[in-house]
């Protein structure tokens, strides 16, 4: 933290509100691949018996951000099951986004996914939806910031290595759709239906990723940018990123029987490493 002028700041403010059991670094950022632009994404952790004093919060992000006015902060529960709430803020030029999470509930959560339970949900924002292993990957791959009690350093553990049976769960969850997803698509094709073909192909897509991030023994948080990184994994398909472009231009170009053609053949080449993998 002390390296970066704007989070220490912010973070010793953030920790004394009442409620604020820890407090991490997310997103890009605590990844390491963040540019100048890129957002602040900070996960503010509660325990379930002792709630997160709101009010407070607000008084604390007033004296914070750059425009008190223009600054929200929600309620717990306010952005629905899994996002839970926050808030979007500007501080010093930056954009810096608060999200709250349950510490208690995160705990459920990744011992579910441990035992190859996963559940999958409507969230706007994630268009492929919301997968419950989101709060685990959030846990392995950020840089706690504000931990006194060990709480997320507790969870972290629980995170690595990464559980096969989550990796089971995950591709026994996405694999079918993949070709269920064509299938959808290409019932659609005589009617030239672009937006429920393009819908179509873009779930096949995200459950390539979710796939192909699972093969590798990696946390898939956001579908942004996931295809760009899957190709880079040890265990992928060849040219991932310029075979997905193509399926977009063909789509673009109402060639909707081309681009359910080059997705049969990604959809074929994961199963085969799907296969692999399994006999190894």
């Amino acid at each position: 933290m002390s390296h970066d002028p704007l989070l220490a700041r912010i973070i010793p403010v953030l920790a004394g509100v009442p409620g604020v059991a820890a407090i991490v670094l997310g997103g890009s950022r605590a990844r390491g691949t963040a540019h100048e632009a890129s957002d602040t994404d900070l996960g503010l952790y509660f325990r379930d018996g002792a709630a997160l004093d709101i009010d407070r919060l607000r008084d604390a992000v007033a004296g914070l951000v750059d425009n008190p006015t223009a600054a929200h902060v929600t309620p717990v529960g306010e952005w629905g099951r899994w996002i839970v709430g926050g808030a979007w803020l500007a501080i010093g030029g930056r954009k810096v986004d608060l999200l709250y999470r349950s510490i208690d509930e995160v705990a459920d959560v990744i011992d579910a996914c441990r035992n190859g339970e996963i559940s999958m949900h409507y969230q706007p924002g994630h268009p492929h939806g919301f997968c419950s292993a989101i709060w685990m990957g959030e846990i392995a791959l950020c840089r706690a910031l504000h931990d006194p009690d060990g709480f997320v350093a507790a969870l972290k553990a629980k995170t690595s290595p990464y559980p096969p049976a989550l990796r089971d769960a995950l591709v026994r969850r996405f694999q079918w759709e993949i070709l269920f997803a064509i299938e959808n698509a290409e019932l659609a094709l005589p009617r030239g239906d672009s937006t429920h073909i393009a819908g179509c192909a873009y779930r096949a897509l995200a459950c390539i990723a979710q796939v192909l991030f699972a093969l590798n023994g990696q946390y898939l948080i956001n579908e942004k940018g996931a295809l760009a990184q899957a190709e880079n994994f040890q265990v992928t398909v060849r040219d991932l990123v310029g075979r997905v472009a193509g399926v977009w231009r063909q789509i673009g170009a109402a060639d909707h029987t081309a681009a359910m053609q080059t997705l049969r053949v990604l959809e074929n080449e994961v199963r085969e490493i799907v296969g692999r993998v399994s006999e190894a």
